[in-house]
């Protein structure tokens, strides 16, 4: 394990995540004993960027010419003390999995005529 990092939320609370490395020349944060680093930013500051990211993304696949009935998209993410939220890079060069789907539309035919109970 990379080590904890604590971030606080807006309203108090502390999340504990497991930390991406941070590897900038001349940069080291102190950890308190138990090796958890307190993040300079809350939980929802640290996240701004992915959140940004997901709008654009959405943005990019509701408005283009597909208009998918649902859009899911996946953000591998990794959190890290100085830098908040990364998008993490997976198996390739990154993390991002889209899902677009499509309801198909009710064949065209008359109503269904009303069953009787009996």
């Amino acid at each position: 394990m990379e080590g904890l990092v604590e971030f606080r939320t807006d309203d108090g609370a502390v999340v504990s995540v497991e930390a991406a490395a941070d590897r900038r020349p001349g940069s080291r944060l102190v950890a308190r004993g138990d090796g958890t680093v307190q993040a300079a930013r809350t939980f929802e500051d640290a996240l701004e960027g992915v959140r940004a990211a997901a709008e654009s993304a959405l943005r990019v696949f509701r408005d283009g010419s597909l208009r998918p009935d649902g859009v899911e998209i996946e953000f591998g993410v990794k959190l890290s003390a100085e830098t908040g939220a990364i998008i993490a890079k997976g198996t390739a060069e990154g993390h991002l999995v889209v899902k677009l789907t499509w309801t198909p539309s009710p064949a065209a035919g008359p109503e269904p005529e009303p069953v009787a109970a009996s």
